[in-house]
């Protein structure tokens, strides 16, 4: 008998748009909880030095007298992560297409709730770093890892209705979308115009790919690809490319389910009309019918919901570790920590992601249902709403993102918020997980 993990028996429960979409975010968030542990031992252990020389040490490409050099650090979050946020771009479209966001009924309320959990945090962080030099951080708490908010639903089974779980999945999506706003629009400080122009062309090639449609990947990969250089170059953040780049890449099937199906049948029928040899080896015009056959699977698919398929497995055991060694290790020296928290970096991302969040995501969602503008997700309770607030407050991957951006060369600054998002993160998903399992466990 095979024994299955909790987010194993968890999973199976989940409907079936969600499926694959959860399970690979549970997957996503054991591992970046496991990867940021050892950043933080490696940080705190007599292999310090090692660990911040490895990140710093410079990788460089050069084609004549074209050059790009950069450190390790700076390749996985400039890099790797527009990877990353070419998923986030995907799982965007996704949902605004045929997901949760594309029924403005169902959706009307993760999206004020996400709105909420926006602004509402970035207030409180900017009303206590008002004046200072932390004042360009309040960013930071308006962000939520919906990979750690996710797989702690999953692991609560079905102490929470799927409702419940689609209004998160919606309400973080809404969420990526306005930290890549906020990224694109506030954390640039120089725009070089001749790059980003070339960024731009870049980006209309590919939407002609999209409209003449091309299917192959292979294209929107090569002029992705140009088109993440040009935006590294312009200023504007490269990760911004990932996510231009994924609204490009085409959502609907080069084959329809019926014409599938048709030629699917001709193709078995063909297959079958071939003798059954003795050895019961292939034919090989049986051999090419079955790669016809694959071709036709391959077909009735569309290429953004492959890639998004195909790039779960990399991203979450490739990208987001890797991200989360080389920025979530902090050297602690627990003499100071308490005077550490207090810094209004840290307080003020604490405050934004624990009181911002649960106030703008749970008192907008009890305001817009009490005005009757939404209703509660099906079989949930306020108490269960209350509870996914403060899983919202789990800000960690986009928050130290976004706070590598803010406070770009001052070691100290991204020192707080770094203490900051993690006591934070840690303190909201647990109080979020233990509510809602003992707590907000039945109806109201």
């Amino acid at each position: 008998m095979r024994i299955y993990a909790p987010w194993e028996k968890a999973f199976k429960k989940m409907a079936t748009p969600f499926e694959h979409f959860i399970h690979a975010q549970t997957t996503t968030g054991l591992v970046l909880m496991f990867t940021t542990i050892l950043a933080l031992i490696l940080a705190n252990s007599p292999m310090t030095e090692t660990y911040i020389h490895l990140f710093h040490t410079n990788i460089d490409f050069n084609v004549g007298e074209w050059e790009l050099s950069h450190s390790i650090h700076h390749w996985i979050n400039d890099g790797l992560m527009a990877i990353f946020f070419f998923m986030v771009g995907l799982e965007i479209k996704r949902e605004i297409l045929v997901g949760e966001l594309s029924n403005i009924k169902v959706a009307i309320l993760p999206i004020l709730s996400a709105i909420g959990g926006m602004v509402l945090p970035a207030l409180i962080y900017l009303s206590i770093n008002y004046g200072s030099g932390g004042a360009n951080g309040w960013g930071i708490p308006m962000a939520t890892d919906i990979a750690f908010a996710i797989s702690a639903l999953v692991l609560l089974g079905n102490r929470v209705s799927t409702p419940l779980v689609t209004f998160l999945v919606a309400l973080a999506i809404v969420d990526d979308l306005g930290a890549v706003v906020v990224i694109a629009l506030f954390y640039t400080e120089q725009i070089h115009m001749l790059p980003l122009i070339l960024s731009g062309v870049s980006f209309l090639i590919l939407v002609v790919f999209n409209r003449f449609g091309i299917h192959a990947i292979l294209p929107y990969f090569l002029v992705g690809l140009v088109m993440w250089f040009f935006m590294l170059e312009s200023g504007v953040h490269a990760t911004i490319a990932g996510v231009i780049a994924a609204m490009t890449i085409p959502s609907r099937p080069k084959l329809t389910p019926i014409d599938f199906t048709s030629h699917t049948k001709n193709l078995l029928d063909e297959y079958d009309n071939y003798p059954v040899a003795t050895d019961h080896t292939m034919h090989e015009n049986q051999k090419a019918i079955l790669l016809n056959i694959k071709d036709k699977i391959d077909s009735v698919g569309s290429p953004s919901a492959r890639l998004e398929h195909d790039l779960h497995l990399p991203v979450s055991l490739i990208v987001i570790p890797l991200f989360a060694l080389a920025n979530a290790g902090i050297s602690i020296d627990f003499s100071s920590i308490g005077t550490t928290f207090v810094e209004p970096v840290s307080l003020g991302i604490i405050a934004g992601l624990i009181f911002g969040k649960v106030l703008g995501i749970a008192g907008v969602a009890w305001l817009a249902i009490k005005l009757k503008i939404a209703k509660l997700p099906e079989g949930s309770t306020m108490k269960q709403v209350f509870g996914v607030a403060f899983l919202g407050g789990i800000g960690f991957t986009m928050s130290i993102f976004v706070a590598e951006l803010a406070f770009l060369g001052d070691d100290t600054l991204i020192f707080q918020a770094k203490v900051g998002i993690l006591f934070a993160s840690l303190f909201a998903g647990l109080f979020g997980f233990f509510w809602l399992k003992y707590v907000a466990n039945g109806k109201e």
